[in-house]
C-alpha cells in the first residue's frame, strides 16, 4: 500500500505540491493523472525519497521508502526509461541490478522473456534501443526484485499498440495477484481501461480521488416518464434536485432506487431510468484540470 498524507513541496515562494493526501490500495491499479506541471512527477519523486518534502509523509506499507531494507525487493520504480547505462546491454543492466538486490540470476532471463527482450535484443547495447524497448527494459527492472508495489511514470510512452495492450495485461495481472500499482500516464484511454481508482491532481492539489466507476458515472440519472409534469412535481415535493431536458427527460441527482420508489408511490409510469451518459475519462480530466487558458510548467 502507498499512503500519502498532507504532502507539500515548496521551492522558495512557489508551491509545487500542496497538502496532497491519497492511498493506493493492494489489488488495485491507481491512475495518477494531471496536466503537465500539475505536480505529478514531484509527488512520485517524494514517494520514492528522491525529493525531500517540505512537509507531510509518504510511506510504502507504513515505511518511508528511504527506510526500507533493500527497497527494490518491495517497490518497483520506473520514473525515467532513459535513465539507463547506454553502454551496457539489456541483459547486463538487469544482471548488475540482480546482484545488487540479491536476486537469483535466473530471474534476469525470465524477465527478459516476459518483456519481449530475450535473444538478440538482450545482447544489444541500450544506446541502440528504441524508446519502446527502453520502456520494456525499465518494466523488467522494476519487476526484478519481485516487489509488491509498482510506481510507474508514463510506462507506455513509446510503445506501439501491441505493446500498450501487453502493458495493460501485465499491470492488470500484477494487481489481480494482490499487488499495488500507481500509474501516471497521459494516455487517458489506457488508464481508463486498466485503472480501478483515480487520483487527479491539478495545480498541486488533489482535484478528485475515488473509484473510477464512481467518478465516471457521477453525473446522476436520466429519467423519462409517461407524464413528465407529474414526475417533475413528485421530484419537487421530495426536494430532489432535477433539471428538465429538451427531450422530455430529467437529469436527476438522486439514487435510482429513490426515484423509482417515489414514482411508483405516486403512480407515475417511468419509461427510462439510467445513469447519465459519461464522456469518459477524457471529459472528466478536462473538467477537473482546465483553469482558464493559462498553463504553467512545473517540475
Amino acid at each position: 500500500m502507498i499512503t500519502v498524507e498532507h504532502l507539500t513541496k515548496r521551492y522558495g515562494a512557489f508551491t509545487a505540491v500542496n497538502d496532497v493526501s491519497f492511498q493506493c490500495e493492494p489489488g488495485t491499479v491507481t491512475g495518477f493523472l494531471g496536466p503537465n506541471g500539475a505536480g505529478k512527477s514531484t509527488t512520485m519523486r517524494m514517494i520514492c525519497s528522491l525529493t525531500p518534502p517540505t512537509s507531510g509523509t509518504a510511506t510504502i506499507d507504513g515505511v518511508a521508502y528511504r527506510d526500507l531494507a533493500n527497497p527494490g525487493r518491495h517497490v518497483g520504480v520506473l520514473l525515467d526509461a532513459s535513465a539507463q547505462h547506454a553502454g551496457r546491454t539489456g541483459r547486463e543492466i538487469l544482471a548488475v541490478s540482480a546482484m545488487a538486490l540479491g536476486v537469483d540470476s535466473r530471474r534476469v532471463d525470465e524477465l527478459l522473456e516476459l518483456v519481449g527482450l530475450s535473444g538478440a535484443a538482450a545482447k544489444r547495447r541500450v544506446k541502440n534501443y528504441s524508446l519502446g524497448m527502453r520502456q520494456r527494459l525499465g518494466i523488467a527492472h522494476a519487476l526484478l526484485g519481485d516487489p509488491s508495489v509498482l510506481i510507474l511514470d508514463e510506462p507506455a510512452n513509446g510503445l506501439d499498440p501491441e505493446g500498450i495492450y501487453w502493458m495493460r495485461g501485465l499491470l492488470r495481472d500484477f494487481a489481480d495477484r494482490g499487488g499495488t500499482v500507481m500509474l501516471s500516464s497521459h494516455l487517458l484511454r489506457e488508464v481508463e481501461a486498466v485503472a480501478d481508482h483515480l487520483v487527479v491532481i491539478g495545480q498541486g492539489r488533489i482535484a478528485a480521488d475515488d473509484a473510477k466507476d464512481a467518478l465516471l458515472t457521477g453525473g446522476g440519472l436520466v429519467v423519462r416518464a409517461l407524464d413528465p409534469p407529474a414526475l417533475g412535481e413528485v421530484l419537487t415535493r421530495a426536494g430532489i434536485s432535477h433539471r428538465a431536458g429538451d427531450d422530455a427527460t430529467f437529469a436527476v441527482d438522486a439514487p435510482a432506487e429513490t426515484v423509482g420508489r417515489l414514482a411508483a408511490q405516486a403512480g407515475v409510469a417511468l419509461l427510462e431510468l439510467r445513469p447519465a451518459d459519461s464522456g469518459g475519462l477524457e471529459e472528466l480530466f478536462l473538467r477537473l484540470t482546465t483553469v482558464g487558458d493559462a498553463t504553467t510548467e512545473v517540475v
